[in-house]
């Protein structure tokens, strides 16, 4: 038996009616694990929009963007909105698992793609709907994008120093993690469908996850009515050592989120001292002395660079060298296990990019780079029955590309 045969998503087909970022995220770890993942794009609008955010390209219509979000998918140009087009998708459904898409909330239901209008074609189909506000509510017809949700979820008054403006993050943490989080909202699907025969609409919006995400902070003011603010130096705001401290050459990121750490650290630093002091001797002094242990750390800290540190603290003390995006890719630990690899495409040969956060005991994830526009649009209509003559016909009207 193959390796590709141990994936765990084998044998389930998704039909994907996406672009940008959070919904091909979204199929894209569905991909990884073995899913087939079947992207409509509209051969009258030039398809996914990805393929044209730019900076970066490797050819016309093949932008770094795009390539980062649709590994290991497969490309059906088809255009929705025209009746032949139409008989294509309820063909489709009728043979897969899961409809996708990460519409404006409105137009799911305008486009017949929720479960309502597909559970005559499949009574098991489960319907996800990645949208920006929801499909109901008084929001529903609303653009929306990542960062205008960390705008309103607070994400900004938590994020930059205290007397900076308010600051966001630097990824585009939303959509990752909405797209992360539709994905097991299809898989949820699909379990349940399994079990009962029975499939139906799951919804998740960029604004739920934002405000979802802010968790502890969220329980904090909710129950105790206190208003999480912004730190120093990216400072936990109830833990301290717990920030960004300085070395000789550069910045060090210490978490002694455990009170044991604080005394290994004192040990490693040559401070065994600061165990005992009154001032540093738990959670609750060093929070009430947190620039004293600022102003110590740094000073025993600057005698060295970061490196040395690193040594130093490597697998006693929570550390990590503060890196820029190239010293993380670059690095000696990414490279040992393997994060970056190499995804085959017929025309620019491999495409680099980071592997699945998910590791399969006994398989190798595949490797496929995205696909082109329609790429394998012929062969997905021979699948469904579909002769040369009916698919040159389909071509000929502009339905398929």
């Amino acid at each position: 038996m193959s390796p590709a045969q141990h994936l765990p998503l084998m044998g389930i087909r998704i039909v994907a009616i996406e672009q940008y970022g959070a919904g091909p995220f979204a199929t894209q770890h569905l991909a990884d694990l073995g899913a087939e993942v079947i992207k409509i794009e509209n051969p009258n609008d030039g398809g996914d929009v990805g393929r044209v955010v730019g900076p970066h390209y490797f050819g016309p219509g093949d932008s770094h963007f795009y390539e980062a979000f649709n590994r290991n998918k497969r490309s059906l140009a088809l255009d929705l909105k025209k009746p032949e087009g139409r008989r294509v998708l309820l063909d489709l459904v009728s043979r897969c698992d899961i409809v996708f898409n990460n519409l404006r909330g409105d137009l799911p239901a305008k486009l017949g793609i929720d479960y309502a209008a597909l559970a005559e074609s499949n009574p098991a189909v489960v319907c996800v709907h990645l949208s920006a506000y929801g499909r109901t509510g008084s929001r529903a017809a609303w653009p929306g994008y990542d960062y205008l949700m960390q705008a309103e979820a607070g994400y900004l008054s938590l994020t930059g120093e205290p007397e900076g403006p308010p600051a966001r993050f630097g990824l585009s943490i939303i959509d990752l993690m909405t797209g992360t989080t539709a994905a097991m909202a299809m898989l949820a699907g699909v379990l349940g469908a399994r079990n009962t025969g029975q499939g139906r609409d799951l919804d998740v919006s960029l604004f739920d996850v934002a405000l979802h995400n802010l968790a502890y902070v969220a329980t904090w003011y909710l129950n105790g009515n206190h208003v999480t603010k912004r730190e120093p130096r990216s400072s936990h705001p109830s833990l301290t050592p717990s920030e960004l401290y300085q070395t000789r050459d550069g910045w060090i990121f210490i978490m002694c989120n455990k009170e044991k750490f604080w005394g290994v650290l004192a040990n490693v630093v040559g401070k065994p001292e600061w165990v005992t002091d009154p001032g540093l001797a738990d959670y609750k002094a060093r929070l009430l002395n947190r620039d004293r242990v600022r102003r110590e750390l740094d000073a025993v800290l600057m005698e060295h660079d970061t490196d040395e540190w690193i040594r130093r603290f490597a697998g006693k003390v929570p550390v990590a060298p503060v890196f820029d995006v190239a010293q993380a890719l670059d690095s000696e630990f990414v490279a040992e296990q393997q994060r970056v690899v190499d995804f085959m495409h017929p025309e620019h040969g491999p495409i680099k990019n980071v592997a699945s956060p998910v590791r399969v005991q006994g398989a190798e994830l595949p490797t496929r780079a995205a696909p082109r526009m329609g790429e394998d649009t012929d062969a997905l209509l021979d699948e469904l029955g579909y002769g040369k003559a009916d698919i040159a016909a389909l071509r000929e009207q502009v339905v398929v590309q």
